[in-house]
């Protein structure tokens, strides 16, 4: 049969990014991949963010994703940790726009509430409730940052069509035009 659609779903991060792969065909998911990239052994956070790019790229060149879908950095006390929170969904952003992936955020809140029902769901309960889903015997990973890559996958299969996605963009033209508070 057929794949419908690749959706690569990212969960950015400067210690761990996780990130998830699903297939939909004939309207059913199924788990393609999920794991991580540890990124707290590199030096510093240029380095990491090379790294994020580099796997970003080496994702969408393995798995060809029609889509791609990020959470949005929550806003936390930490303005330090926010930007470059900020930076990692940056430069993922960057490489799926750079091979002209349509991306797709999504809030924490709104990727709990997608998968669990509840907005404000532990990391565990959201890895349990992908489990249940994707109709897997055994949760494939001990990270939960990679369940979160794939929960912002699911997500945006759930959404798919619907007007309530965060902000979604077609290319560099569309981000340009949706957000140019971000060119000053």
């Amino acid at each position: 049969m057929k794949t419908e659609k690749i959706i690569l779903g990212i969960d950015p991060g400067t210690t761990v990014m996780g990130f998830g792969i699903i297939a939909i065909r004939g309207g059913r998911m199924s788990l393609v991949s999920i794991h991580e990239l540890i990124l707290k052994k590199y030096p510093n956070h240029a380095t990491k963010l090379k790294h994020i790019f580099e796997k970003t790229l080496a994702l969408i060149n393995e798995y060809h994703p029609d889509e791609v879908a990020l959470e949005a950095p929550f806003y936390g006390k930490n303005v330090q940790s926010m930007l470059k929170l900020g930076r990692a969904q940056g430069v993922a952003m960057a490489a799926s726009l750079y091979r002209d992936i349509p991306i797709t955020e999504y809030s924490p809140k709104k990727v709990k509430m997608a998968i669990t029902g509840n907005g404000n769901a532990s990391k565990e309960q959201v890895a349990a409730m992908l489990k249940n889903l994707l109709e897997l015997k055994e949760f494939p990973t001990k990270y939960l940052d990679a369940s979160d890559g794939l929960a912002v996958a699911v997500c945006h299969y759930f959404n798919s069509g619907n007007a309530e996605k965060e902000k979604s963009y077609s290319g560099w033209e569309s981000f340009i035009k949706q957000n140019p508070e971000r060119l000053k």
